[in-house]
């Protein structure tokens, strides 16, 4: 009754729901918390074993609590001639239990720090696995620091709560349960002043818990902020140097730490309330308590060790009442943080059933090529935009396709359409193989054709090797080599002191951007797809290792299906057909 009870409070607190919200609104706010408490159960059950493990030391805590008890309540009547034994035994004993609770203490210190990495390692890389399977379009809604934030930051306050909240929850009830037994053989009318806290406890701190649950969204949400402007700061640092804008992000991380500092002062000192309002209400029961244990004795219905006895059982139950009490701000954060991490993950997420499939089709039709084939396509952005209807496009093995229009008619949204990165609202995207008669709608699954080189610069802070190995793991330094030669990258490459084990800085800094573009061609090259998406991949090039460069390409004796976008002349020349993006329609213009 009291566990019910305090769930539908934790309920009401965490959705500030009234009377006046009706019984809908009650059914609505449980089953969020249900939907929430069950996401979390589904990667608790997978660690089953240790939070029982876990929560069975913390149990072995509270049976050593009990025994200390009984055994302080025989010394003190042995010492006060209420009680005959062996004075020397139980102070042994007392001793005893006090090493055996140091001993379960620490152990339990040691496991917590070695299961709760475990736990919350596995959770971050299933999580990181599920977001970057998450549809794009969906995912662009929301700032890289603002996922960064639920992934590093959310997740690790779930995983305190399996670890944590799950097992001081059973620990505390645990406690609570036989320390009231403990009473009730002895005198239950203690028992009755201990229970009083408990609905006094919950009730007079009801109102600030429910400043302490909008504190701690407010919290969540000024702290992604400050996530978003530091990775945005330090990944554009160059920029913000080069705009001269160094004062103007200084004045607005000062802005941003003077608000997070606001929010954390407002959740500290709710925070402090909600605990003072606890421990007067903790006193008040405990000096009851004395009083009413005083009264017993001098009537002679308990002896002074019975009454100490009550008193440190009176303690824990109104202790651990109060602890699941205690727990509603930490079940506040866990079901806000569950909800953030939830909210990512229901976005819609992209289609990888056909993986499989896709391999084999590679397989079976990478010697002779493989194309692709667009008909009737439409595709308009969440917001809005809309970028072309009907469009037709066709290329096949050994064949360039020269994409062309002006900046922003969508010729980049074109490739993204090809690798599935978004999806067409109406039409066919197929990839065919000529040769076999064979085709497959256009997914994710069928990304594993293709090799992509973006525009600007898309290199890694590693070496040139592993850059290299990212999108091919078993390539060879003489693999690795051609390639480079292909893309007119080894001419400098091999000038580098290291070679290929030259290790590149993030974004390949130190590197000009026509030497990092050719690193890009060689990483798209060496993994020798089917199908090859250069956008804008020579822009940084001159003329003449330009040519170079697309001739090694369409010359290769890979069966390469190649599309380029360019606004380069020369590009054009070398392709076999070009199509033109201009006021939504996509057209075939020849050469």
């Amino acid at each position: 009754m009291v566990v019910s009870c305090l769930f539908q409070g934790i309920c009401s607190i965490m959705f500030g729901m009234s009377k006046a919200n009706g019984k809908k609104s009650i059914r609505d706010a449980l089953s969020t918390v249900i939907t929430r408490y069950k996401w979390i159960y589904s990667y608790a059950k997978r660690h089953i074993g240790l939070v029982i493990l876990y929560t069975l030391i913390g149990m072995s805590g509270a049976v050593t609590f009990l025994f200390s008890s009984l055994v302080s309540r025989d010394l003190v009547d042995i010492i006060t001639g209420h009680k005959t034994g062996e004075l020397l035994v139980k102070f042994a004993t007392m001793i005893g239990i006090q090493l055996l609770t140091i001993a379960i203490n620490n152990i339990s210190l040691y496991f917590s720090g070695i299961i709760s990495l475990k736990v919350e390692n596995e959770i971050r890389a299933d999580i990181y696995d599920k977001i970057m399977q998450t549809d794009w379009e969906s995912l662009s809604q929301y700032h890289s620091g603002n996922i960064i934030a639920r992934w590093m930051g959310d997740s690790s306050s779930v995983a305190s709560g399996i670890l944590n909240t799950i097992p001081s929850f059973a620990v505390s009830l645990f406690r609570f349960g036989i320390a009231a037994f403990a009473v009730i053989k002895q005198d239950y009318t203690f028992l009755i002043f201990a229970l009083v806290g408990v609905p006094l406890s919950f009730f007079v701190s009801r109102t600030n818990l429910k400043r302490l649950k909008n504190s701690n969204l407010n919290m969540l949400e000024i702290n992604t902020k400050m996530s978003s402007f530091t990775q945005e700061s330090f990944s554009d640092i160059q920029n913000v140097k080069a705009l001269d804008m160094i004062k103007l992000y200084s004045r607005k991380l000062r802005s941003l730490q003077k608000e997070t500092l606001t929010a954390r002062v407002k959740y500290q000192r709710t925070i402090v309330i909600n605990s003072l309002i606890l421990t007067l209400v903790s006193q008040l029961v405990t000096y009851s308590t004395y009083g009413w244990g005083v009264y017993r004795v001098w009537s002679g219905v308990i002896t002074y060790g019975s009454m100490t006895m009550f008193l440190a059982l009176s303690n824990s139950l109104t202790g651990s009442a109060q602890s699941l009490i205690g727990m509603v701000p930490t079940a506040i954060g866990i079901a806000n943080s569950a909800g953030r991490i939830m909210e990512i993950l229901d976005l819609k997420r992209e289609d990888y059933s056909h993986y499989d499939e896709a391999t084999a089709f590679l397989d079976r039709n990478r010697d002779t090529g493989i194309g692709l084939e667009i008909s009737g396509a439409d595709f308009t952005y969440r917001s809005g935009t809309e970028v072309f209807k009907n469009a037709t496009f066709r290329a096949m093995p050994r064949e360039t396709i020269g994409l062309i229009g002006p900046s922003g008619e969508g010729k980049t949204t074109m490739l993204r359409l090809l690798l599935a990165i978004i999806n067409s609202s109406s039409g066919d995207a197929r990839v065919v193989a000529p040769s076999s008669g064979e085709s497959m709608d256009i997914t994710a699954s069928t990304r594993q054709l293709f090799s992509y080189v973006p525009q600007g610069n898309t290199l890694f802070a590693a070496t040139i090797a592993e850059n290299m190995r990212n999108v091919k793991e078993d390539a060879t330094d003489d693999e690795i080599i051609e390639a480079l030669k292909m893309a007119c990258a080894w001419d400098f490459v091999s000038k580098l002191p290291d070679g290929i084990e030259t290790v590149l800085k993030e974004r390949g800094g130190g590197l000009s951007e026509g030497q990092c573009q050719r690193l890009s061609i060689a990483r798209a090259l060496i993994k020798k797809s089917p199908i090859l998406l250069l956008d804008e991949a020579t822009s940084a090039l001159d003329t003449a290792t330009q040519k170079k460069v697309l001739d090694n390409i369409m010359h290769c004796e890979h069966p390469r299906t190649c599309i380029v976008t360019t606004h380069r002349r020369e590009v054009m020349e070398t392709c076999t057909s070009i199509y033109e993006i201009s006021d939504r329609e996509l057209k075939k213009i020849g050469i």
